[in-house]
């Protein structure tokens, strides 16, 4: 068992790389009603280089280009705008992406109407078509967040070994729900009032700092497999505050990222928060199980397995923050 966790996180680390340079954001499309029957459209594909994957929007049949589209490279994406003439309006028209069918990741679109209503949604490469909804409902609104909540955590590697180097520190089952209760409440703060910009910080050293908050408690795990008793590792909820307001800065960023809708702020901030949270206790209850099944079969070696993991959490979060810093220019 010792030696499967240690070539599981070899090869994370070793990935870690690549999953840092290459990564895939969903492609994000936007569809602004800026008249009656008048569209704005925004889609951003995402790239490697001047490499853009194939991916195109088919608006409905009834939709015509009063603009051409007109974009170029931001970032590690390609961006382009137009605008476009839909007669009797979107609704209950479908948009389709073409070629995400034939690709691993997926899209994000948003609708925004004139009404000040809108719908998000994520489409995939077994599901590329949007209905667009005449009236978007609260339910759907609070539905399509929720999911998107649980889809960040769950994709979100760095999020989840820290939550996992919290397990291997606490070993008491009242201090884990405080400390995992801590995290929650403070990362719940951060990711409320950034995404409502009361607070704005720069998404690059936030995400640095959230692999340092990952390499710190790997070091806590070490030092407490030594024998030492610092007051961090007697109060570890207290650590998971501090670093809870980091990662809920670092919510806030993905979920800016996808816009919260005019008329339903507090409901869509709300579920996507509820569904990064089952996520994250999806996660631990996961890892529990995981633990208490392989936990006969390790006898003296449990101990052991703590102080490897650590280390190799330790090592891949040192990577990260080392990577990111370095992409800061």
């Amino acid at each position: 068992m010792i030696p499967f966790l240690a070539r599981f996180l070899v090869c994370l680390l070793l990935g870690a790389p690549t999953a840092l340079a290459h990564e895939l954001r969903p492609a994000f499309l936007e569809i602004n009603e800026i008249a009656a029957n008048r569209y704005a459209i925004t889609w951003k594909v995402p790239a490697r280089g001047e490499y853009k994957m194939a991916l195109s929007v088919r608006l409905p049949a009834t939709c015509k280009h009063v603009t051409e589209p007109v974009g170029g490279y931001i970032d590690s994406a390609h961006v382009s705008r137009w605008q476009a003439d839909c007669e009797g309006g979107m609704a209950g028209q479908v948009v389709t992406i073409d070629g995400l069918s034939s690709t691993y990741t997926d899209a994000l679109a948003k609708i925004n109407n004139l009404d000040g209503t809108s719908q998000t949604s994520r489409l995939s490469p077994s599901d590329p078509d949007l209905v667009i909804a005449a009236s978007p409902t609260a339910w759907s609104t609070a539905q399509t967040y929720f999911v998107l909540g649980v889809q960040h955590i769950l994709q979100g590697i760095d999020h989840l070994l820290f939550v996992l180097a919290l397990l291997l520190l606490i070993r008491n089952p009242r201090m884990l729900l405080l400390t995992i209760t801590s995290f929650t409440v403070a990362h719940s703060i951060t990711l409320a009032i950034a995404s409502l910009d009361i607070v704005s910080v720069p998404q690059p050293p936030v995400e640095a700092l959230i692999a340092l908050s990952i390499m710190l408690v790997a070091a806590e795990i070490i030092r407490g497999g030594r024998g030492r008793a610092d007051p961090s590792s007697r109060y570890p909820w207290i650590i998971s505050f501090v670093f809870g307001l980091l990662h809920g800065l670092g919510f806030a960023g993905a979920l800016r990222e996808i816009g919260l809708p005019q008329k339903d702020v507090p409901l869509a901030l709300l579920t996507f928060n509820l569904g990064v949270e089952a996520g994250q206790l999806a996660f631990v209850a996961a890892t529990l199980l995981a633990a208490a099944l392989v936990r006969p079969l390790l006898s003296l070696h449990v101990g052991r397995l703590r102080f490897v993991a650590a280390y190799l959490i330790g090592t891949i979060s040192a990577f990260w923050f080392v990577a990111r810093l370095a992409a800061f220019g």
